[in-house]
């Protein structure tokens, strides 16, 4: 299962109680911050996200309401003893940024820190568990968008089944892998009598700011569930065009085409106070479409 929590949902300005791009994704046991805006470690402290359960962070560009509040968390991790390594991914030009403050500051991290530059389109990150795509979106910079992916899920074990035929702990991640377990005797106890089939392993797609870019859908067909910015509604499409941005209309397009199960709207612009405009804006081209309200974990 992968879980999704909203920390800042608004664009370049905080207004009406909202704030700068920043969430969080649990995937596996991987415990991923996306984006980390201007107040975002008072955000997991409001909505107790655990900094310390953070071990991976993906900057998509170097606006500041995507990353000024990256300086400002990192140091207070060590300040709280953090000894867990921290890795970050993003523009290259954001190593140097980190390196110069701390350089400045005279600033002594108690962890590891390591910062791992996204080159081009690709693979960002993979282990056993899961892969992360990232792919170029349309911005007035170099600014990345990411296929978060769990790989192929594992076999669950029938505790009843594995008691009732005797098979020993130790041959559980076997079975986990779909192996059957074979008897002293010889005889074959079929794997699929003694685990379930595994869920359908999901995926998350984030797509940060971007003018409206059908192309976008390609790079994440079927993804379970699609983050797409909608600063402004379409009556302004042509000043979202004129900033690199897109409308909500747009977004849902976007979902569409891609055939996602499921889609969530942010970074808002600041002069809507009321974003159930939105909602009723997409929802015609994209039914199961939401508002990526902060401090909503969803469950993907």
């Amino acid at each position: 299962m992968l879980s999704l929590t909203i920390l800042g949902n608004n664009s370049a300005i905080p207004a009406h109680n909202r704030h700068p791009t920043a969430q969080v994704l649990q995937i596996q046991d991987e415990h991923i911050l996306i984006d980390c805006g201007e107040g975002t470690q008072m955000q997991m402290a409001r909505y107790k996200v655990k900094s310390s359960k953070i071990n991976r962070i993906f900057i998509s560009h170097l606006h500041g309401d995507h990353y000024y509040g990256l300086a400002g968390l990192l140091t207070s991790m060590s300040l709280l003893n953090r000894t867990n390594d921290l890795h970050i991914h993003g523009p290259a030009p954001l190593g140097e940024i980190i390196n110069m403050q701390f350089k400045l500051a005279e600033v002594n991290l108690s962890y590891s820190l390591h910062f791992h530059p996204v080159a081009g389109e690709g693979i960002a990150y993979e282990d056993e568990k899961i892969q992360v795509q990232c792919f170029a979106l349309q911005h007035r910079i170099e600014c990345w968008g990411y296929l978060f992916k769990e790989k192929k899920n594992l076999r669950k074990i029938n505790i009843e089944q594995v008691k009732k035929h005797q098979v020993p702990p130790a041959f559980f991640d076997a079975l986990h892998k779909g192996q059957d377990y074979i008897l002293p005797d010889g005889a074959v106890i079929s794997n699929q009598l003694l685990t379930t089939a595994a869920p359908l392993p999901k995926s998350y797609a984030y797509c940060s700011d971007t003018i409206f870019d059908e192309g976008i859908a390609e790079k994440i067909k079927g993804a379970t569930a699609l983050y797409h910015e909608a600063t402004y509604l379409h009556d302004e499409a042509k000043k979202a065009a004129e900033r690199y941005h897109s409308t909500a209309l747009q977004a849902a397009i976007i979902a569409q085409k891609a055939g996602v199960q499921q889609l969530l709207l942010g970074h808002f612009s600041s002069r809507y106070e009321d974003l159930d405009a939105f909602l009723t804006e997409a929802c015609p081209m994209f039914e199961n479409t939401g508002l990526a309200l902060e401090g909503v974990c969803f469950k993907i």
